[in-house]
């Protein structure tokens, strides 16, 4: 929902498909480097200082750090909801609803915490 209503407020486009589907484009300038950085990091890839190279080769130091705080803190949060069982908030359910079944999200073990 962020990513959408970021694009609409800068007047760009995105393809929120490409976040949970590789073969789609986001068209978020470097999205697919963005994607593959944070699946990385995520899964404690051994290659993930070659994809950092690639980050600070396309997009500059500063850009890669700001990205791997943007994929801890997410981690962290998502942890710390997962752990305490925190559903979505009831007024994001009705609102988020379309986009949730878009990208899948139900697939998700975490997703049992909010009720249908």
């Amino acid at each position: 929902m962020l990513l959408r209503a970021s694009a609409e407020a800068n007047e760009e486009e995105i393809g929120i498909e490409g976040v949970m589907d590789d073969s789609k484009e986001s068209q978020v300038p470097d999205g697919m480097l963005l994607g593959e950085f944070a699946e990385a990091v995520v899964r404690r890839d051994p290659d993930l200082a070659a994809v950092r190279e690639r980050m600070v080769e396309a997009m500059g130091p500063e850009a890669m750090v700001d990205a791997a705080a943007v994929v801890a803190n997410f981690q962290r949060m998502v942890r710390i909801a997962d752990g305490i069982g925190i559903p979505i908030d009831e007024s994001w359910r009705g609102f988020s609803a379309d986009l949730r079944e878009d990208l899948g999200v139900a697939e998700f073990a975490s997703s049992a915490n909010t009720p249908g």
